[in-house]
């Protein structure tokens, strides 16, 4: 099960992830997610469990729990969509036949 991990503070670290979900059952991948122009990391991340009922057990026992001084939010990720990705024509662009005048 791919878990979604949120409201990590700035310094956790991938370990530290990985050890308070180990604490539950097998762990298979952490990966934290990092700013691509800053390069620091933007306080979510995915947690990987082979074993679905130990990743339900992780999820009820560490969601609003505290990891390195933060209260973390923790449920399990939604497969991305076209919905929720940046690719999306969302508005803040400009375009000029939204500007015609008649």
């Amino acid at each position: 099960m791919n878990i979604y991990v949120a409201n990590l503070g700035y310094s956790t670290s991938e370990d530290q992830v990985r050890d308070a979900f180990a604490a539950h059952g097998e762990v298979t991948s952490v990966k934290l997610i990092m700013d691509q122009v800053s390069g620091r990391p933007r306080g979510f991340g995915f947690v990987e469990m082979p074993n679905t009922s130990e990743a339900e057990t992780a999820i009820e026992e560490l969601n609003n729990s505290r990891l390195d001084s933060q209260v973390i939010v923790v449920n399990e990720a939604r497969p991305k969509t076209q919905n929720n990705s940046f690719s999306s024509n969302r508005g803040g662009g400009y375009s000029r036949s939204n500007d015609r005048r008649y």
